[in-house]
């Protein structure tokens, strides 16, 4: 006999709402009382969606695990890239390539500039590459020894990286989040690009006007050269500095901006600092050991060997089996319509365009704090929210533009979020702790609302070159002078004529 399929019940707000108050009180819980990792208390939520899924809505548990294992699958290239990036990571530290950028830094790099500069290091280097991920997993790191060794405070060095590394992802045709925005939205690529300039261009003058003025508090600060000598010391006590090694960031940065494919860009990286291990007396064994368990230095200077301790495919384990967690979580909520329910649920307030950027925005973040991936704090508010706005004959670069303004940079402000776990494991710096000081980060999504209620920079479908409504009003208006100018032509015979 055939099975008789289950009807499947619409989830309602109050079920919907369930697994959601479930995660947020047992990762409060787990977090600010126990101190545990938030990877079980995310599955917890997962389980509690499920159950409910399957005994309250009809489903089955072959379509839950189908929505879990497609959620997973959606970012297993952003997974495979963060563990190409651990292995990077531990060869550039065992190579003497990282250790070779701090130790040059220290000496180039001011007090009263190393913030500006910072920001726009990260920024050409995420434009080049198209990811914050690899530029916080390479120059990120490099800066955050500098900073240290420069007396400036690890937290507000790491909140400067990650507003330069998602400025330059924002606006890099080569970044993935880049190109899914105006994908989810049904723009064009260059055209989202271009309007993410007013909202973006703002948000970043403003944060380099702050982190100027943060650097000049350390004007005619007196550099501990005596301690800045015992980093530099620390350092050649371990490994052979050579200028050299900087060829290797700029060979691997080129062949990514050179759209080289991520991950065989990245592994062009490794290979490279696989070879300069040579250098720094390593054997085989030591580089598959780098590779897979990252490097434990032993200099005997305690700030050097916590800095240079880390990488390898090993140390990204936690971040990676907490993606997977989180988008357990995520997937359960996507395949069940109980993200979908709450989203429409929020539409109800989008009274104008205001208010539905507004309500675009939340959504995003709204994602980002519970599905805890910024693909999805862009792919479920792009698609939920697409016919709206064409409904209300805004152009679609509207919608991607908020997507990227809110989805993209607050997913690193999320301490369980993909990235923000991300920048926390690769920069050595709490979320919470980074967060406040990632000017970038906070200001894009209130630029963009704040441009939504004034109307600035808004575009019609009207005024979009893009779009079927803006090439039917150019016939007509192409047309219409043709036309009249027929009309003007025939009075004017006629007038002759007469």
């Amino acid at each position: 006999m055939s099975k008789v399929p289950r009807e499947k019940k619409e989830a309602t707000l109050g079920i919907s709402l369930i697994p959601i108050i479930v995660i947020v009180g047992v990762l409060a819980y787990a977090i600010l009382v126990m101190g545990a990792d938030p990877h079980i208390p995310i599955l917890i939520g997962a389980a509690v969606g499920s159950l409910l899924a399957v005994y309250k809505l009809g489903y089955t548990w072959e379509e839950v695990e189908k929505g879990i294992i497609d959620s997973i699958g959606s970012v297993m290239q952003a997974i495979l890239i963060l563990a190409v990036i651990g292995m990077l990571i531990g060869t550039w530290i065992g190579g003497g390539i990282v250790p070779t950028l701090i130790y040059y830094g220290l000496q180039i790099l001011s007090p009263t500039f190393f913030l500006i500069t910072a920001l726009l290091l990260c920024s050409i280097v995420a434009i080049a590459t198209g990811s914050s991920w690899t530029t916080a997993g390479t120059v990120g790191v490099a800066l955050i020894g500098i900073a240290q060794g420069l007396g400036i405070s690890p937290a507000l060095a790491a909140g400067c990286i990650v507003s330069g590394a998602y400025f330059g992802d924002k606006m890099s045709p080569l970044s993935d989040t880049t190109n899914l925005a105006p994908a989810m939205a049904g723009a064009k690529l260059f055209d989202h690009i271009k309007h993410m300039f007013y909202t973006t261009g703002l948000s970043y003058g403003i944060t380099a006007v702050i982190f100027i003025i943060i650097g000049l508090q350390y004007r005619g600060k007196a550099i501990d050269a005596g301690e800045i000598n015992g980093i530099l010391t620390a350092i050649e006590s371990i490994y052979y500095i050579n200028p050299l090694f900087l060829l290797v960031p700029v060979i691997t940065i080129a062949a990514v901006a050179m759209k080289v494919p991520a991950i065989p860009g990245l592994l062009i990286g490794v290979v490279l600092g696989a070879f300069c291990m040579l250098f720094q007396g390593g054997d085989f064994g030591g580089t598959i050991d780098a590779i897979h368990y990252g490097v434990e230095a032993a200099s005997g200077h305690e700030m050097v060997d916590e800095l240079l301790t880390n990488g390898g495919l090993d140390s990204m384990m936690w971040t990676i089996s907490l993606i997977m967690c989180a988008l357990t979580f995520g997937g359960v909520l996507e395949v069940t319509g109980m993200m979908a329910t709450i989203a429409n649920k929020m539409l109800q307030f989008a009274k104008n365009t205001g208010s539905l950027v507004l309500v675009t925005v939340l959504s995003c973040l709204f994602v980002n704090v519970l599905c805890a991936d910024q693909y999805l704090g862009i792919a479920l508010p792009g698609k939920m929210f697409k016919d709206i706005y064409a409904e209300r004959g805004l152009a679609p670069r509207n919608l991607s533009r908020a997507l990227e303004d809110s989805g993209t940079v607050t997913s690193a402000l999320v301490p369980w979020n993909t990235c923000g776990a991300t920048m926390a494991e690769f920069l050595g710096v709490g979320t919470f702790a980074y967060a406040p000081f990632a000017f970038f980060n906070i200001l894009s999504p209130i630029v963009s609302v704040l441009y939504a209620y004034t109307g600035f920079s808004i575009m019609t479908m009207d005024e979009d070159p893009s779009s079927p409504e803006y090439t039917h009003k150019m016939k007509l208006k192409k047309s219409k002078q043709e036309l009249e100018e027929y009309i003007a032509n025939y009075e004017a015979k006629a007038r002759l004529a007469d």
